[in-house]
């Protein structure tokens, strides 16, 4: 086994699991979950499963949304209308809402690192072919293939869930989230302002240099998303104490059904709702990375290489917007449960729709630009806080839920852009404004059992570490005590409701949230 320090488990840890010690903190109640992130820290398991997670989400990005800033340029090649331009692009976001639903239960069943790798490797090729289009339709159908990549998202979000304490998992989603959403700026910058220009002169002396540069440039994000992949499969762990399938092998780990997963994270009505609310603020973003560089061109006149800088500026607000938004929801479950997230969330979501709509009402350049700075910083925030909320509404199926909820996202990009392809910009903005404030009150209707709704009741404390330790990891027991024990649907219900025996009193259990606050290290 490998050896690293400066947590040492004691004997009576043991069972089997890959590393005898760890270089973070864990709680062997969450199943050595580390209690902290250590963002410079490479170190397996905890951050490098962290760093790869975002990394990963980056890569999709990047191939996701690396047409977005050559469309002006497509347009002009294909001879093809808006109408057509932004079918491609619904179908890009539409093509992840299948492979979301699809890899949560996934997730349970297999783990995320595989996952991961596969699906960047098989994105990677129809990225490497967009030189073959030469049609509306061939766009649109190269755009539903590449779109598959979005469901990395899940992958990301699933593995920083397997990885630290519940204290800190708002925070770990979010930045993880959220720097890989940072993709989505960075490949506007990079092929819209820098590889394209590039490209256009090193082919400047064929007959249509724009052409063979946009046919050409997306075979960079395609080969180093391909790369990533395979390294993300062979050096990282699906959870702390191994892979899944070595855990398997060892008899320590119990087969869980997908088809269950699903099911029990379908018919949960939080799932829906937060659903919901995650429609209005990924899918916000995911529409303003195909629509941003078109309205900046559109309405005031912009060069596409200007016009894609500019949009960048969206996406790379992902640099700490969604950590600051899983922070933020972290501290308010300290001060007042999840109360203090959903009132979170909701602010955010109001702040949001109404910057949107101040964004379309503003005529100057430099204004636009300005709100569209702070309504991003909400937007991602808002994907933050959702990501704080997910991991608690049923901890046993965090891999379905989070592939409900982040599909959602899609769902409401499928929604947003429809409305830019069938109105002018000033109504499609608001028209998504007044979806996201409508949205911002379904706060009021979510209860998570357990836990402190917007208008009653109050958080479970005791024993609410062990709890959710013991529900989240019905799927993945590692004793056979652990196993008869998770055998029951009832049972595992009453440890987490009616409290189980652990030796941290509520106030301590209270006290450890505080952590939070203190948790992201250098």
């Amino acid at each position: 086994m490998s050896e690293m320090t400066p947590t040492t488990l004691s004997n009576s840890d043991k069972k089997w699991q890959k590393y005898d010690c760890y270089n973070l903190e864990v709680d062997p109640n969450q199943d050595d979950r580390a209690k902290r992130i250590k963002i410079l820290s490479f170190s397996r398991p905890h951050m490098r499963a962290f760093h790869c997670s975002w990394w990963g989400y980056f890569m999709a990005f990047n191939m996701w949304f690396a047409i977005s800033p050559l469309q002006s340029e497509i347009q002009k090649s294909l001879q093809i209308t808006n109408e057509q331009l932004w079918t491609a692009s619904i179908a890009g976001v539409g093509g992840t809402i299948f492979m979301r639903f699809l890899l949560g239960p996934l997730c349970d069943k297999y783990g995320p690192r595989t996952l991961m790798a596969c699906l960047l490797c098989f994105a990677s090729i129809p990225t490497a072919l967009t030189g073959m289009v030469n049609s509306a339709t061939d766009l649109t159908i190269l755009r539903l293939f590449i779109g598959t990549v979005g469901g990395t998202f899940v992958m990301c979000q699933y593995w920083t869930s397997r990885m630290f304490t519940r204290e800190v998992v708002g925070t770990a989603n979010a930045m993880a989230g959220g720097w890989g959403n940072l993709g989505g700026g960075f490949t506007q910058l990079l092929v819209g302002s820098i590889l394209f220009p590039l490209f256009e002169w090193f082919f400047s002396n064929s007959e249509n240099p724009a052409d063979m540069a946009w046919r050409t440039v997306c075979i960079v994000p395609a080969i180093a998303a391909f790369i990533s992949g395979i390294a993300i499969f062979k050096f990282t762990e699906d959870a702390p104490k191994g892979d899944y399938h070595q855990l398997k092998a060892q008899g320590v780990m119990v087969e869980v059904s997908a088809i269950t997963s699903f099911g029990s994270g379908f018919t949960n009505i939080n799932t829906w709702l937060i659903f919901i609310q995650y429609a209005c603020c990924f899918g916000v973003e995911l529409t303003m990375n195909n629509a941003a560089a078109l309205y900046f061109r559109d309405e005031f006149g912009l060069e596409t290489e200007t016009a894609a800088a500019i949009a960048s500026i969206f996406g790379w607000m992902n640099l700490f917007a969604r950590g600051l938004g899983g922070f933020i929801s972290d501290a308010a479950n300290t001060r007042i449960g999840m109360r203090g997230r959903l009132l979170v969330q909701s602010t955010f979501l109001l702040l949001e729709g109404l910057l949107i709509l101040l964004f379309a009402n503003t005529k100057s350049l430099s204004g636009a630009i300005a709100v569209m700075v702070f309504f991003s910083l909400f937007v991602q925030a808002a994907e933050g806080s959702s990501y704080g909320i997910v991991p608690y509404i049923d901890p046993r199926f965090t891999g379905s839920i989070s592939g409900i909820v982040g599909a959602g996202g899609n769902v409401g990009a499928v929604c947003f852009s429809l409305a830019f392809r069938q109105l002018d910009y000033y109504s499609a903005f608001v028209t998504m404004a007044a979806c996201i404030i409508a949205a911002s009150f379904l706060s009021v209707l979510v209860f998570i059992k357990g836990q402190s709704s917007v208008f009653y009741g109050k958080e479970e404390r005791k024993g609410k570490s062990q709890a959710y330790a013991d529900n989240s990891d019905t799927s993945h027991s590692f004793s056979s005590k652990e196993e008869e024990e998770d055998n029951s649907y009832s049972n595992s219900l009453s440890r987490k409701y009616l409290g189980s025996p652990s030796s941290k009193t509520a106030d301590e259990s209270f006290n450890s949230n505080d952590e939070s606050l203190s948790s992201i290290e250098a």
